[in-house]
């Protein structure tokens, strides 16, 4: 897959971002030189290699790293007690998104 200038402007359209066209153009190679080394890694055989559903330690299937179990957590008044800015028991945060 070819990833030209035209996906990159609409992809940073979506980000949010402002590329100049010296950006722009080297996003378009670098993103393309990723995807084309994907294709090459798409032609390994891989049939023959297992699954790997857990790669920190040697476990069974149903293993989990811990419990899960309900703790403490906090009040609404302590949660918010070195917040910025709160109101009507939430924090508040200014608007970011400008469209």
């Amino acid at each position: 897959m070819k990833i030209g200038e035209q996906e990159v402007r609409y992809v940073a359209g979506l980000a949010n971002l402002s590329l100049s066209g010296a950006e722009i153009a080297r996003m378009a190679h670098d993103l393309d030189e990723i995807l084309t080394h994907i294709d090459k890694l798409n032609e390994l055989d891989t049939s023959a290699v297992e699954p790997m559903a857990q790669v920190l330690y040697e476990a069974g299937e149903t293993a989990t790293l811990r419990e899960d179990v309900t703790g403490a957590s906090f009040d609404n008044e302590t949660a918010l007690a070195n917040a910025p800015l709160a109101g009507a028991g939430q924090f508040k945060v200014p608007k970011i998104i400008e469209r």
